[in-house]
């Protein structure tokens, strides 16, 4: 028996991906807004979220789970979204906030404004593990959404390559901690930097307790 090469394999993802939110569609729920989000775990930078409706006969072959994408296949992703996607909101919330709050409080308020930058209400919310409080519109919290949802997954695609770019931009203005590459996640290289460096302002405080506190005594 031969195995489907990777692209057939990408394909019947899609596919299956395609026939979940059509799933809903079935059931009346025409527009639906997938919802994700990037950059909960990482010690600096934004917690970025996506609001993405698509149009009901839109299908790309490449899309996943964004973090099963290489770079490249999420760049394509992305710019096949922004070009052809009914509606796309982005909510951004800063480190700052993140310490205020706490992260998953600043999550629901990047997703949150995620939903207030959408052009048109949906008529259902597709969402990565989560449910949304004061919300007049059906919701369906899907575990491991970004798997099973072509809508949450294409939200995941512009949370992640939105919060990337960011993340490089903000390499120019902090040179030395290597954010272009880790994208601010606690690799052995970031936390190098950290001894050397100290904190810069897009670090959170909240996230770098454990690592310093114990250097105190």
């Amino acid at each position: 028996m031969q195995l489907p090469n990777p692209k057939q394999k990408r394909l019947n993802k899609a596919i299956t991906l395609l026939e979940f939110d059509n799933h809903f569609r079935r059931r009346g729920f025409q527009s639906l807004a997938g919802i994700d989000e990037a950059g909960r775990g990482p010690l600096a930078g934004p917690v970025v979220a996506a609001a993405v409706v698509l149009p009901t006969d839109w299908f790309f072959e490449n899309i996943d789970d964004s973090k099963k994408m290489t770079r490249l296949r999420r760049e394509s992703g992305y710019a096949a979204i922004a070009d052809s996607a009914v509606s796309i909101g982005i909510g951004i919330i800063s480190s700052e906030v993140i310490d205020q709050v706490n992260i998953l409080q600043a999550t629901y308020l990047a997703v949150h404004e995620s939903l207030a930058k959408l052009t048109i209400t949906p008529d259902a919310l597709l969402l990565d593990a989560l449910k949304l409080k004061d919300i007049p519109i059906h919701q369906e919290s899907i575990i491991k959404g970004d798997q099973q949802s072509l809508s949450i997954a294409a939200a995941s695609v512009m949370a992640k390559v939105t919060r990337d770019q960011l993340m490089v931009e903000y390499d120019r203005q902090y040179p030395g901690y290597g954010f272009a590459s880790h994208k601010g996640y606690g690799t052995a290289a970031h936390y190098k930097a950290l001894d050397l460096l100290g904190p810069c302002p897009i670090h959170r405080q909240s996230f770098l307790k454990k690592w310093y506190e114990p250097q105190l005594f």
